[in-house]
């Protein structure tokens, strides 16, 4: 049994201020001395990113397609264990699914697997009283969701605020704070810098969420909110663990591309790597100019931005290390950005020269859930494997895919690379799905050193 007072924030669409208000609460909570956690539904690194740092423990990913409905529980538990609060950032819309599978993937479905109440966010700059039908709508469509209450945001003045008051106490829907429009300021770095302010430990991302602490603190009843939380059932489960069934023995140095403030991988990563038996070394692809001495193996995660190419290509003596470690046929795993990082140039930039394939920038992103079947044995995967990962670029690679290909799915050609100890692609992985990659690569971490051209 696990028992952690929660709160699930979502909204009727992307827009409403859900993402501000999961960082502010938790950071007006953090500083009252509480002990919280951060999660995020569906892949999105960058929220994850934000809310550990408002947490000041990592920020985690709930995501039903790729880690499986049944892991969402034991997730929870092991990301949550020991805080007083857990707050969870919905995604998109409470009931809305990239997928088109609602009912197990929506914000809601992980609000009822994990017993949660659900605090609407609503912006309300445009909505008198029919703001009272909509989240009556909202509650009645699902009878198995415990909507608790709603957070207005965007409210224009006291008497806009007395008039939604009225109308959700007409439909006995409790509201635990109304912010006016100055109120949650636009504080967060621009998005297209992802994750790096916090994994950098930039201060602006520190005062950024500092200030959305001191909004929250002023204007939302945290008390109220604390008790609502507190009335969540304890959820039988048992929390998850990274532990393998049978660890590898020694303590191969797994360098994992990050900073200061945490890596480019989910925070679970880290954890199997290190009860694989690896001791687990950050390097900064953008500052550091070497590998960690000893380094074995190297993961690049996918949340690496692509918008910082020129930083990528400028590290010259690192993207030579890193060049030098995969000819020697050490375990190198990269995601994301960390294909196009591999390859031998990315927009006319030089990178790291281990692919023989160039990258190019363009216009809109790639998106979406890809269930993979891997083409080519590697640390990664065996021949035949299935898998479900998550695909957010702009910038491709030609060719696609080298001699042995990484995967293929439905509706697209073989994409990636496998070189020797390279396992390069653009499709990320939740490894608490896959726990057995930690186990390959720090096994694959002891081969001997080989020679050959690049893939």
């Amino acid at each position: 049994m696990t028992a952690v007072p929660r709160l699930v924030l979502s909204a009727p669409s992307s827009g409403h201020g859900t993402n501000a208000l999961a960082i502010g609460l938790l950071a007006a909570l953090a500083d009252r001395g509480l002990d919280v956690a951060g999660f995020k539904v569906g892949p999105d690194h960058v929220d994850a990113a934000y809310l550990g740092l408002a947490a000041g423990r990592p920020g985690r990913n709930l995501d039903a397609r790729l880690v499986g409905a049944d892991r969402l529980g034991p997730l929870f538990a092991h990301g949550a264990a020991g805080a007083g609060l857990a707050v969870v950032q919905g995604t998109m819309g409470l009931y809305d699914s990239v997928a088109g599978r609602p009912e197990a993937e929506s914000t809601a479905a992980v609000a009822t697997t994990l017993r949660s109440p659900v605090v609407l966010v609503v912006d309300v700059a445009a909505m008198g009283q029919s703001v009272a039908a909509l989240v009556h709508g909202f509650r009645s469509y699902d009878d198995q969701l415990w909507l608790g209450g709603v957070i207005l945001t965007q409210v224009a003045s006291p008497r806009h605020e007395a008039m939604l008051r009225a109308a959700l106490d007409d439909v006995d829907v409790p509201v635990y704070g109304a912010l006016r429009r100055h109120e949650l300021p636009p504080v967060l770095p621009a998005r297209r810098h992802g994750v790096l302010p916090v994994v950098g430990g930039d201060a602006e991302a520190a005062r950024a969420v500092r200030r959305l602490g001191e909004a929250v603190a002023g204007t939302v009843e945290l008390d109220r909110l604390l008790a609502l939380a507190r009335s969540a059932p304890a959820l039988s489960v048992e929390p998850w663990s990274p532990s393998p069934a049978v660890p590898v023995e020694g303590r191969p140095l797994v360098a994992l591309a990050g900073g200061p403030g945490g890596s480019y991988s989910y925070a679970e990563t880290a954890e199997l790597l290190r009860a694989a038996g690896a001791e687990v070394v950050t390097v900064d692809p953008l500052r550091d100019e070497a590998l960690p001495a000893g380094t074995r193996a190297l993961v690049v995660g996918a949340g690496l931005p692509e918008s910082y190419a020129d930083e990528l290509s400028a590290n010259r003596r690192l993207c030579i290390a890193v060049a030098e470690l995969a000819r020697t046929g050490r375990p190198v795993l990269a995601e994301g950005t960390g294909l196009l990082w591999l390859a031998r140039e990315l927009d006319g930039r030089p990178m790291c020269g281990v692919l023989d394939a160039i990258g190019a920038s363009r216009d809109g992103l790639v998106v979406g859930y890809r269930e993979a079947t891997a083409r080519t044995a590697s640390v990664v995967a065996e021949a035949g494997a299935t898998v479900v990962g998550y695909k957010q670029h702009g910038a491709v690679l030609t060719p696609r895919a080298g001699e042995r290909p990484a995967w293929s799915w439905e509706g697209g050609s073989p994409e990636g690379f496998v070189w020797r100890g390279v396992h390069a692609s653009q499709l990320g992985l939740h490894w608490a799905a896959h726990p057995a990659i930690a186990t390959r690569l720090v096994s694959a971490a002891g081969i001997a050193e080989g020679v050959g051209a690049p893939a």
